[in-house]
Order: C-alpha cells, then structure tokens, then sequence
C-alpha cells in the first residue's frame, strides 16, 4: 500500500508540473531580418534566454514572402508541437479578409498579445490642415484632394488607420488618395519635399521629426494621448472623430496546442513583459503595452476581425 501510494503521488505531482520544453525553441518571423517583426522576435529570444525564463536555446527563423503564409505555414506542420511560437501582426487578418492567406485566425493557436504601434497622420509645417479635424473637414469635401503617403503596402495598418479617420469622419474613403511608398523614411521624404500632403506612418517614424519642427502631427489613432515627442498630439477622438487603430504584435504558436503547452506560454510571456528591456523597447517606440494571455488575445482577434472585414468592404478590398 505504501508503494502504490508513493506511485500515486508521483503521477499527481508529474500532471500539476504540466508541460515544459524538452528540445531547442524557435520563434519564427514571418519577414526578413531587420524589420519590426524581427526585432520583435529578437527581443523575445534575448529575454527568455539572458533571463534564464528557459532552459532551452532559442532561436529565431526568418520566413519571409507571401504574406506570412510561408511562415504560417511552416509553423503549422508542427501542428501540437509547443516548441514552434511566431511573431504575427494585424497583417494576418487582413490577409485572411482579403484572400491572400488560406490559413484562418482559428487555425492557430493565440499565445500572446505583446503591444501596439498606433499611427500618426502628419503635414508640413506651412500645410493648411492645422488640426484633424482639418484633415477630415477637407476629406468630406473632396476625398481626393489629398494625397496620403505610406508605407509599404495596401490595406496593412498605416492605411487602414487613415481610412478608419476618414470613414469614422464622414469621407467616401474609396476616392481617398494613397499613394504606397517602400519605407517610413521615404514617405516622410516625399512630405518634406511637397510631393504629398499627408503621411500615415507609426508613431515612432513621427516622433523623430517632430522635435526638429519638420513635421506637424495631426493626431494619433490610439485611445489616449501617447507619450514622449508626442505627449502634446491629441487623439482623434479628442478631435471628435473616435478612431482607434494600431499594428499589433503577437506570439502565436501551431494548431492544436494542448491546454498545458498554452498554460507554460502563458506564464512564461506574462514574465517576457515584465522585463526591464521589454519595457524600455515599448516605451521607446510610443507603443502601448497592454498585455494580454492566450484568451484574451483569441477575444481580441475574434473582435478585430469583424471590425476589420467592415472597413475592408467599404475600401473595397474584402475578397
């Protein structure tokens, strides 16, 4: 009796324990070195190793093309497998909206919500448009007398954030004028040098010019008013036009994760966020750093995807 009750206690306490990595760890980015999402994901590897979160080494796969299919993909085929994660944004709904992507949201598995960069709209320093409510007044007059500059695609976060703007403000947003730049700094580029009238970019790209008086911010799309070069920028909402919109980063891993597999992630990225360095990089790009767990990322996700697929049917771009 003694013995089976010493087996019995050993099998209770090895479920209580749950899951935990037993092979190397690879955090997968969805684009080229260098970017955003790769920083993010460096950043996470650098945290979970340097703060011994871990045991094992982690290591961080760059997957770029296709609009992340090919690392959603790839992520996949390691379906239940807790050892795979993935750095994603709102580029993945999108995708999946307007037929890029043949992987849905419910086809992974939510382990995190991390931050968002909420965007910027700004003008030359001499442009008429003083405030956005300005923006918006000459937009329902004529939606395609400005031009909007962004980077660097159709329908990602910079030109959903303007045509959120425009639409929330009573602007045909399909006669809206955008014109798609490669990066950040070659928009900004074009502003100065009267080529556009508008540039849509994250907050942080307008953080850096308006010190030096190159730029006037307009607004930021965020639902309070964000810190540092950009404490003074209201909100549009503040403005009287309510509209909230920002490019989110996510840990993501396979479908089919077990509950104890989402349970070890949960508590492992809960500690990644609390991370002096975490908090520092958040603090310095202007993102806002509302962490959410697996749950409250899929309710996030369920959420946004119906915002989502209404804007993209009014801009035309659903499949």
């Amino acid at each position: 009796m003694l013995a089976l009750g010493g087996t019995l206690s050993l099998q209770a306490h090895s479920q209580s324990a749950g899951w935990k990595p037993t092979q190397n760890i690879e955090i997968i980015v969805p684009a080229a070195a260098g970017g955003a999402n790769d920083l993010t994901g460096r950043l996470v590897q650098r945290i979970l190793q340097d703060g011994k979160l871990v045991d094992n080494t982690v290591n961080v796969i760059n997957k770029p093309g296709g609009g992340h299919s090919i690392g959603l993909a790839y992520l996949n085929q390691r379906a239940g497998d807790g050892h795979y994660l993935m750095v994603e944004t709102v580029t993945m709904l999108v995708n999946e909206l307007t037929g890029k992507l043949n992987v849905r949201h419910t086809d992974i598995t939510p382990l995190a919500m991390l931050y968002r960069d909420y965007i910027a709209l700004s003008v030359r320093p001499d442009s008429p448009l003083k405030t956005g409510s300005d923006f918006i007044e000459r937009l329902k007059k004529d939606p395609g007398s400005l031009s909007i500059a962004l980077s660097s695609a159709i329908a990602n976060a910079n030109h959903l954030a303007a045509a959120l703007v425009a639409r929330n403000g009573g602007a045909d947003i399909r006669k809206v004028k955008i014109v798609v730049f490669n990066s950040g700094s070659e928009t900004m580029t074009a502003l100065m040098g009267g080529h556009v009238d508008v540039v849509a970019g994250p907050a942080n790209l307008a953080a850096r010019h308006l010190p030096d008086g190159k730029i006037r911010v307009l607004g930021v799309t965020a639902p309070q008013r964000l810190g540092g070069a950009l404490a003074q920028v209201p909100t549009f909402g503040e403005q009287g036009t309510p509209a909230v919109m920002a490019n989110w980063r996510s840990i993501i891993g396979p479908r089919s994760m077990s509950a104890a597999q989402i349970a070890y992630w949960d508590q492992v990225i809960a500690k990644v966020v609390q991370a002096d360095e975490y908090k520092k990089e958040v603090e310095r790009n202007l993102a806002d750093s509302n962490y959410l767990g697996s749950a409250g990322a899929r309710k996030y996700w369920d959420a946004q995807y119906n915002e989502l697929k209404a804007l993209l049917a009014e801009l035309g771009l659903s499949k």
